[in-house]
């Protein structure tokens, strides 16, 4: 047993994994490479010293300094590293256990809300339905929120699912346009779909790629002036269909733009336009795409507005 234990921790990529970091920011793996710079560095010291240096005993006490130097920073390096990967792993499992011990009861919630407001149980004032509609919305906003930080736990751990299958690209996005038709009306947006064309079908998920497509559209009503417009085009190219949306919102500042995909990412202009959000659409968007063999990316000016884009491979 102790000899399958001792294999096991030898095994550094599988170390790595149990981390769900990459290699050169595991302890198991920079501790052999670190071990691999002593080694070289304590028989480099000692043929340059040999060289410069009669007296063997003041050659022995340069490899023993330069050894010692070299051990107390790779303890340093490692103990940071470790600690951080540590934490990162107690973030992840705190986070996947409270998204799941909060999605019952908040499912439950938007239920018995749903009956309410259907007055199945008893009629309401409107100022009544008013409120009660304010606590579905928000039980609404929750449950994505939660489900957002379980698809962040599951990038992290390497575990995402998706699907890949044949799927209109075209009829998904028209669903998704009338399904926010409300919100864009909130918001005086006209939402306009161009080239609405039967376009080859695409492989990837379409549960995944709708969700991507909501965040996207969701984010261009929201940051678009009043009486804006907002453009979804799909195109061809070779082997792949492109699907864009061009809005004429705030835009995001050129010093924050490399910010864009990563977690909780929020630019300073859009923080006053619109307080609620999480930050995490993006990063789940790009996390899916790439997982279906796309590419994601967008350009953007401040004050001007911004076009964010996906591909997806046509199906053969």
């Amino acid at each position: 047993m102790a000899i399958k234990d001792t294999l096991q921790r030898l095994n550094f990529f599988a170390e790595c994994r149990k981390y769900r970091i990459g290699p050169w920011s595991c302890p198991p793996f920079l501790f052999m490479m670190m071990g691999s710079v002593i080694i070289f560095a304590m028989l480099g010291t000692f043929v340059l010293a040999k060289r410069y240096i009669e007296e063997p005993e003041v050659v022995a006490l340069f490899v023993i300094i330069i050894t010692i130097i070299l051990l107390v920073i790779d303890y340093a390096i490692l103990s940071g590293v470790r600690q951080i990967s540590e934490a990162n792993i107690l973030k992840s499992e705190f986070v996947n256990l409270v998204s799941h011990q909060l999605r019952a009861p908040l499912s439950s919630l938007r239920w018995s809300l749903s009956l309410l407001l259907k007055e199945r149980i008893g009629k309401f004032e409107p100022k009544q339905i008013e409120f009660l509609q304010i606590i579905q919305d928000s039980s609404t906003r929750m449950i994505k929120l939660v489900n957002d930080l379980l698809d962040v736990s599951r990038i992290e751990a390497g575990a995402l699912q998706v699907r890949k299958v044949p799927f209109s690209l075209t009829e998904i996005s028209q669903k998704i346009i009338n399904d926010l038709s409300g919100l864009a009306r909130a918001y005086n947006i006209e939402v306009v779909f161009e080239n609405q064309i039967e376009h080859p079908s695409v492989i990837g998920d379409p549960d995944r790629v709708a969700m991507v497509i909501q965040n996207l559209l969701d984010n261009a009503i929201k940051y678009t002036r009043s009486a804006g417009q907002v453009a979804i085009a799909i195109n061809q190219d070779d082997s792949y269909l492109k699907w864009q949306i061009k809005d004429q919102g705030v835009g995001i500042p050129e010093a924050q733009q490399r910010y864009v995909f990563q977690k909780f990412f929020r630019s300073e202009n859009i923080m006053r336009y619109q307080t609620v959000g999480s930050g995490l659409g993006l990063y789940l968007a790009k996390s899916i795409i790439e997982h279906l063999n796309g590419e994601i990316g967008f350009s953007s000016k401040e004050s001007e507005g911004s076009t964010f884009w996906f591909t997806l491979p046509i199906k053969k």
